[in-house]
């Protein structure tokens, strides 16, 4: 078959699928990106270039979509060279996150499109409004609705859609749902394992060290913002750290806000160190920033409790790996995370936003030997059987089978593939 995949930032979320159809020797890959260093054997890679950005002066609701119709204009303009060349794709693959597939039908009506749709816009009843502390002006409300203005037209476009969770499914309007399916992500289980022996032996990361006897919490987002809960990570700190002398804490991100609110100065780290000044003890807390994957991975098989906090909103990756890694999980009580945490079996969950309630059962598990072992053998049990990567790629493998009417993986094979991980 002939693939064209589409994301901003390759691979993105089809490392796996990638990699999966590349070993099977039998398709022609053709992934059209903007440019940037990674690469995979047997993937063609073709890039693309932004020829401006959102004007300053285009009105403030609408701008994000300007982007995204500049972002679709340049993909049609790179995929027409190969489209003039006959590339006929068997089947379109992208994010629709950005608006890159917009144009795409114009240039290949009839192929069937499999898009990725990540979450429909509210006003209330999901992250807009939801903490107290950052209340959503009224004024602020129809750039909200607007947000949605690349899904509408993403719907329309006579393909077929995908989600990996209930929670983002639900987002969407009732009529909506019908074209988009459930494929759930998985995790890598070969590489996020758990190491028992991590916390026998000393740790390191840049220029911290964690000695074994010590207990280490640990926090991972790809940027240091409220919508993660970073503001109530650092409120639990001062009595965290107070009531376990023997406490250090790691909190990794970089100081970005990819999602709501940024700060009125400054950055969310800045703000809420000086808001706690002279309550945190900094010795024991440490910004180590963007860390590679392999030091991640180490990092989570170390921890002693991983908290993991978001509003109503798109789970993040680290949390299904943390739950491969066997880590001992503090999460927040919130729709996307009780879809993968249950309370006292693959983790302990505790309300968002309550810093004190955080700090309440981060300690209750740094107490119970007995809790935390028993969640660290569940989480990892709960990996197995609902994120091994087999079972991602035979699901994905089965949609596009059913999209393109091509032949269908074996049961037999499929069933196999699925209990590996």
């Amino acid at each position: 078959m002939k693939f064209l995949f589409v994301h901003q930032n390759f691979p993105g979320q089809y490392l796996h699928l990638l990699r999966y159809l590349v070993g099977q020797k039998a398709h022609e890959l053709l992934f059209l990106t903007e440019a940037n260093q990674n690469q995979i054997n047997g993937v063609r890679k073709v890039t693309y270039r932004l020829h401006r950005a959102a004007a300053p002066e285009t009105h403030q609701d609408v701008r994000e979509f300007e982007g995204s119709a500049i972002r679709a204009e340049a993909v049609a303009l790179a995929a027409r060279s190969f489209h003039q060349l006959g590339f006929e794709p068997d089947i379109i693959i992208g994010h629709h996150g950005w608006g890159e597939l917009l144009n795409l039908r114009d240039l290949w009506p009839k192929a069937p499109m499999l898009g990725y749709f990540e979450f429909f816009y509210h006003t209330d009843g999901y992250d807009v409004g939801f903490d107290p502390e950052f209340p959503m002006e009224p004024a602020r409300l129809p750039s909200i609705r607007a947000k949605n203005l690349v899904n509408f037209l993403a719907l329309n476009l006579g393909g077929h859609g995908q989600t990996p969770t209930r929670f983002q499914h639900e987002t969407y309007p009732d009529w909506a749902r019908r074209q988009i399916t459930v494929l759930p992500e998985g995790a890598d289980l070969e590489l996020c394992v758990p190491d028992p022996a991590a916390r026998t032996r000393p740790f390191a990361l840049k220029d911290i060290a964690v000695a074994p006897g010590e207990k280490l919490v640990t926090y991972v987002v790809r940027g240091l913002e409220p919508y993660r809960g970073f503001h109530v990570m650092m409120r639990a700190l001062p009595r965290l750290l107070r009531e376990r002398p023997d406490a250090r804490v790691i909190l990794v991100g970089q100081d970005q806000v990819h999602y709501g609110m940024r700060p009125a100065q400054g950055t969310w780290r800045e703000q809420l160190t000086a808001e706690l000044a002279g309550r945190l003890d900094m010795s024991r807390i440490h910004f180590p920033g963007r860390i590679e994957y392999a030091d991640y991975r180490r990092l989570l098989q170390r921890s002693d409790a991983h908290v993991y906090l978001t509003y109503p909103f798109v789970a993040s990756w680290s949390l299904r790996e943390a739950l491969a890694s066997g880590c001992a999980i503090v999460a927040s009580d919130t729709e996307p995370v009780r879809e993968f945490v249950a309370h006292g079996q693959t983790g302990l969950l505790t309300r968002f936003p309550d810093p004190d309630a955080l700090a309440t059962t981060v300690l209750e598990l740094l107490d119970d030997a007995a809790l935390s072992r028993r969640l660290r053998a569940n989480a990892r049990r709960y990996a197995e059987r609902n994120l091994g990567m087999g079972r991602h790629i035979a699901a994905f493998e089965s949609l596009i089978g059913s999209l393109t009417g091509t032949e269908r993986i074996a049961p037999a094979e499929r069933a196999r593939r699925s209990s590996i991980g």
